[in-house]
């Protein structure tokens, strides 16, 4: 969830879904209870009757689909005084990028106040009145998705401003096993990427709470509560839950695997089909060849991903109605998928064909969604993908071992 083309608005019907979860209601029990199932049926009595704002968005469902928001409110013995809203707002009907104006929920008729408008933190008149925030939404498992942005500034608010904040916990829908990518160079903070972690960071919201809080010295009174029945190597698909758009361009768990590979490649000439009905599921862009862009990839003996050559036509965005050519991007083993190493591999693939480029002044805005300058200049200098792999492996095994301590399942 970068700027507007990582996450530009794609089909309407993403957006309905977003906005509308209880759609997605059916199916059979999940294997996985949530931390904001464990919230509604035991621990709120634990709130002993204080007050509460509730930082949520539509992917903060029960289990059943029932928003977080609603089952809260409906609960008249715990006292509710306000909600609040990250990049596309509480109902998320707003695109990537637009600023989200504070509002009165039509659901509860509560105040819902916007974490990205004119400030990204809330703020003491906010919060006037709440002694606990409790933070329910769905995270992708990729560093450059806000919404983990979100819950450390609201972490940082409620440290300056004697808050508890409780954190419901939820999967990662990528898994809780495999690391991939750069560890973020401090000189690239950005809200896309706040500490030094990696691009696919394999932990929980609720983990990387912990570890935002005690090592990077938030330190503001934090609890977790946990979820039931999740391990560290389930998928999505795994848990038994249904998927709820975590933005308009995330309108399928599948799409959490891709993101996580072309939504670093946009900067670098490659486009990833974000206005088309696959958002990330593709990378190529005009005037490639496909069938040896396809060929390049393939002689990568990359795990866990096929690629065949395809066209598709944007609706939307700079190359709306023109008709693109590269790879439709299949993955077979999402356990084994290198999703940040594919990213590079794609890179690679198209410098070949002399199609990698960054346009002017774009240099930064690549940097920023990679967290460090080292992948762009080795591309520019023609280093190979495996070197440029190899170069984040050292920062890789450093982190793997900062993150046991956090670790929660």
């Amino acid at each position: 969830m970068k700027r507007g083309v990582f996450l530009a608005a794609s089909a309407a019907g993403a957006v309905g879904a977003a906005a509308h979860p209880s759609r997605a209601l059916a199916g059979p029990k999940a294997a996985v209870t949530l931390g904001d199932d464990v919230f509604v049926r035991d621990v709120w009595r634990e709130l002993r009757g204080r007050t509460v704002g509730i930082v949520t968005n539509p992917s903060g469902v029960l289990s059943t689909g029932e928003p977080l928001a609603d089952a809260v409110h409906r609960n008249t013995q715990i006292a509710v005084k306000a909600l609040f809203g990250p990049e596309h707002g509480i109902r998320g009907t707003t695109g990537a990028g637009e600023t989200v104006g504070s509002s009165t929920d039509p659901n509860t008729g509560l105040p819902v106040y916007s974490l990205y408008g004119a400030t990204r933190r809330p703020t003491r008149a906010m919060l006037d009145g709440i002694d606990v925030l409790l933070f329910d939404i769905q995270d992708v498992g990729a560093r450059p998705y806000t919404y983990v942005s979100t819950m450390a500034y609201v972490m940082e608010a409620a440290a300056q401003y004697g808050k508890d904040v409780w954190v419901l916990d939820r999967p990662n829908p990528v898994g809780g096993v495999l690391l991939d990518g750069p560890v973020l160079d401090p000189k690239f903070a950005s809200f896309i990427g706040l500490y030094p972690i990696p691009e696919r960071h394999a932990m929980t919201v609720g983990e990387l709470a912990r570890m935002f809080n005690a090592h990077f010295n938030i330190r503001c009174k934090l609890r977790v509560i946990p979820m039931q029945g999740w391990q560290r190597e389930m998928l999505w698909s795994d848990t038994g839950l249904n998927w709820v758009p975590t933005s308009p361009n995330i309108p399928y768990a599948r799409t959490t695997l891709v993101y996580l590979a072309t939504g670093l490649v946009d900067e670098g000439g490659v486009n990833n089909g974000v206005g088309t009905t696959r958002p990330f599921e593709y990378a190529g862009g005009y005037g490639f060849e496909a069938a040896p862009y396809r060929d390049a990839l393939a002689a990568r003996n990359i795990p866990g991903v096929e690629f065949e050559p395809a066209d598709w036509v944007p609706t939307r965005g700079f190359w709306a109605g023109k008709t693109l050519r590269g790879v439709a991007i299949n993955v077979t083993d999402p356990r084994r998928f290198p999703s940040v190493r594919t990213a590079v591999e794609l890179l690679a693939a198209a410098r070949a064909q002399g199609k990698f480029h960054i346009a002017p002044d774009h240099d930064k805005l690549f940097d920023r969604d990679w967290g460090t300058d080292t992948v762009r200049r080795a591309l520019i200098d023609g280093v190979s993908s495996d070197a440029i792999v190899a170069a984040w492996q050292p920062g890789l095994r450093g982190f793997e071992s900062l993150r046991a301590t956090y670790l929660l399942y």
